[in-house]
């Protein structure tokens, strides 16, 4: 069974545990961001004059700010917005861009190129030709440079006994699939949607449906305030994985918050305390 198609996921446990994967289950983030995002932005819009400051502002965005885990073409257009701003570089076409990300049910590269041969604009070549680079570049990453944090197999085993688990990412599909089957992970999963089968938000609420889960009985696991929106959009419960904490994040899940999640005393003033915290971490 192709576990990328979301038509294919049945429900088979009483609860649905949803994770993110890159940043928050997977050690990848900054180094896909560091290696192959940001630099190829600098390759595509012969940026080079400007190197460092843009990719700390890259980084910035993507890491370290609210906005951190956003998709990357989401990403890619408020980079090109805040170079306008600030008067560093003025692409051509960003806004274009930028209204396609925002309106767009589908952030995929498969999309793009839809838009691309759509419209013809230069600035849907440029950034298809951008993301392709930065796939090809992620390939090229060895897999023991990230792997999963600590905790995060082990959590796993243990919740596949009780939910149904499925990978919710903004990532590449065929990335995720390498990376998860390269550490044992993929094992644990009963569904593994990357930006191809839609938005993380789009996702949980097709699988809530598919599945006929209650509010309750679906816990989102994220690194991202993109994440816990995704969750809040279709009403069910999420839990942060902090970043620069994953490590310890991962084992109150295991050791606390999954036992709470099964047990219908997560809502409430336990998540409240947990987001709150979430929140104060990424300004």
């Amino acid at each position: 069974m192709d576990k990328t198609k979301i038509e294919n996921f049945q429900r088979k446990k009483d609860f649905l545990l949803c994770v993110d994967s890159d940043g928050c289950a997977m050690n990848t983030m900054e180094i896909k961001h560091r290696r192959s995002f940001g630099p190829k932005i600098i390759e595509v819009w012969g940026l080079e004059a400007n190197r460092g400051e843009i990719l700390e502002m890259w980084n910035h965005l993507n890491l370290y700010a609210s906005t951190r885990g956003i998709n990357r073409f989401k990403g890619l257009a408020a980079l090109l917005e805040l170079l306008s701003e600030k008067g560093i570089a003025e692409i051509p076409g960003w806004k274009d861009l930028k209204a396609w990300a925002d309106a767009t049910p589908a952030l995929s590269n498969a999309a793009l190129k839809a838009e691309l041969d759509r419209t013809g604009a230069e600035i849907f070549r440029q950034a298809y030709d951008w993301s392709l680079r930065v796939n090809e570049s992620i390939a090229q990453i060895p897999m023991e440079d990230g792997g999963p944090f600590a905790g995060v197999k082990e959590t796993l085993a243990m919740a596949s006994e009780k939910a149904d688990i499925s990978i919710v990412s903004s990532a590449n599909g065929q990335a995720i699939g390498d990376e998860w089957g390269h550490f044992g992970l993929d094992q644990y999963t009963d569904a593994m949607l990357g930006q191809e089968a839609g938005t993380k938000s789009i996702c949980i609420e097709k699988l809530k449906a598919m599945g006929g889960y209650a509010p309750d009985q679906i816990l989102m696991a994220g690194d991202a305030l993109g994440d816990m929106k995704a969750a809040q959009d279709n009403g069910v419960l999420f839990y942060p994985i902090l970043a620069g904490h994953e490590d310890a994040s991962w084992k109150k899940l295991h050791d606390e918050a999954f036992g709470r999640f099964l047990a219908g005393s997560y809502a409430g003033e336990y998540q409240d305390a947990l987001l709150e915290e979430f929140r104060a971490s990424l300004k």
